[in-house]
């Protein structure tokens, strides 16, 4: 399917940009956005990526990914049964979507694209998605996440009186995206048109000879990263010295969320917060460091070389960005042309009469039809709409909340993918459009009822 969208953005591009005297303009985005795509967005991720393979190796090589993977593996089994219970994908998995509901961006892409990397490890047809795969993309273009913080930001220097309102409608939205993805997921892999045939099976061999062992930093290795085979059990002495780190972290997290608790005064942009929201930012502020020093210290207590297993891991951070480069100056060059050109402009004003007959606010439609394209054109689009209406007022609301509850699917698809060298994404794309459109329906009813 993307095939058929990639030509069309391409082609109608060229189309509305040559009825419109802007085939200048595309051309110049074209050039733009490749540029974006390898010097602002590939190359950026090389260091990211490099700092959390080589945490996630730790993690994996310590155990702390198994456990936390047997810790919820009902529902992981249930949604991914193709992928086994005490495959390292589990845990990469889990790792990520705890990231992104926290709004650890920078971790949270790193980690899925590690986990990307797990799950083709279990793809007998490389090149094709998995039902995994699909199903695990499909919870991610659902956005799941406690606090929108760059729309409550937005909100906020636009001199809102609450500009956290949005939460707890965000927290629905996202939360009724989400079931939509893993409920669309689910029927669509069903349906003959995207039914998988049998895998086919391994040429036999007489007498196959035994393959010398790929390093362990190798790009296309097809054997998962696991527990090291001499991790030593963690000793009272180790059980001592994560117990204190965790107390200090408890303490750092009482000063962050309830500093009365621990006899400081609490700070004045607080006093307008509720308690949810103070323990979610405590606990979003602290995840972060929390994960780039327990990891480490669990992983040096159970006798993992860290510094060598830190390093193996990270190594991977390059070889993953040149990967995801071709599919990104794909992708965001067509989205690029398309929105020089005008199209989404000529869309909105072509649904506008249809959405106001249905309920749908028109002035939110270029923002809805941008969000699975841009991240950065939605957000641009919100504030026009923020200092336009007011930073209190339903569409402006509305507009917070769907940009919390929505994803740039396009952009995900293409990276995550683009990762692991898939190019038949199967219906990985229909079911997180199921999933933004559900997310952009939920976030105008709930907006309605909650704001008037």
């Amino acid at each position: 399917m993307l095939n058929y969208i990639w030509l069309g953005l391409v082609v109608l591009a060229v189309i509305i940009g040559g009825c419109t005297d802007n085939l200048k303009a595309i051309a110049d985005k074209s050039f733009e956005m490749a540029e974006f795509a390898v010097m602002r967005t590939a190359l950026p991720l090389v260091g990211i990526m490099a700092l959390w393979l080589g945490i996630m190796r730790l993690a994996e090589r310590a155990g702390l990914v198994a456990a936390l993977a047997r810790l919820l593996r009902p529902l992981m089994v249930w949604l991914f049964p193709e992928v086994p219970h005490d495959h390292p994908a589990m845990g990469a998995m889990l790792l990520n979507m705890a990231a992104s509901i926290l709004g650890l961006g920078n971790a949270a892409t790193p980690l899925g694209l590690k986990a990307m990397r797990h799950l083709e490890t279990l793809n007998p047809r490389p090149g094709t998605a998995t039902n995994a795969m699909c199903t695990y993309l499909a919870i991610n273009t659902s956005s799941i996440q406690l606090i929108p913080a760059t729309a409550i930001a937005i909100l906020a220097a636009n001199k809102s009186s609450n500009p956290t309102a949005i939460v707890g409608t965000s927290i629905i939205a996202t939360t009724c995206a989400a079931v939509a993805a893993v409920t669309a997921a689910k029927i669509l892999q069903r349906l003959p048109f995207y039914r998988l045939p049998p895998a086919p099976a391994p040429p036999a061999e007489s007498a196959p000879e035994p393959a010398a062992p790929a390093p362990a930093s190798a790009g296309n290795e097809k054997t998962p990263i696991r527990e090291a085979a001499d991790l030593a059990p963690l000793r009272w002495w180790g059980m001592l010295i994560m117990s204190a780190f965790g107390l200090f972290f408890l303490y750092v997290f009482l000063r962050l969320a309830f500093p009365a608790v621990v006899g400081l005064t609490p700070p004045s942009d607080a006093a307008g917060q509720t308690v949810f929201i103070r323990i979610v930012d405590a606990v979003s502020r602290i995840s972060i460091p929390f994960m780039l020093s327990v990891f480490p210290l669990y992983a040096a207590l159970r006798r993992v070389k860290v510094y060598e297993e830190f390093v193996d891991g990270a190594k991977e951070g390059f070889d993953v960005a040149l990967r995801i480069i071709p599919y990104l100056v794909a992708i965001l060059v067509a989205m690029g042309m398309f929105r020089a050109a005008g199209g989404i402009d000529l869309i909105s004003r072509a649904l506008a009469p249809v959405m106001e007959a249905v309920g749908f606010p028109s002035p939110l439609l270029p923002m809805v039809l941008m969000r699975p394209l841009s991240g950065s054109g939605t957000l641009g689009l919100l504030a026009e709409l923020v200092k336009q209406y007011g930073p209190d007022s339903l569409i402006s609301r509305t507009g917070g909340t769907i940009f919390g509850s929505t994803e740039t699917t396009f952009y995900v698809l293409a990276v995550y993918f683009g990762s692991v060298g898939v190019k038949r994404t199967r219906y990985a794309l229909p079911a997180g459009i199921v999933a933004d459109t559900v997310g952009v329906i939920a976030s105008v009813i709930v907006c309605r009822l909650v704001f008037g």
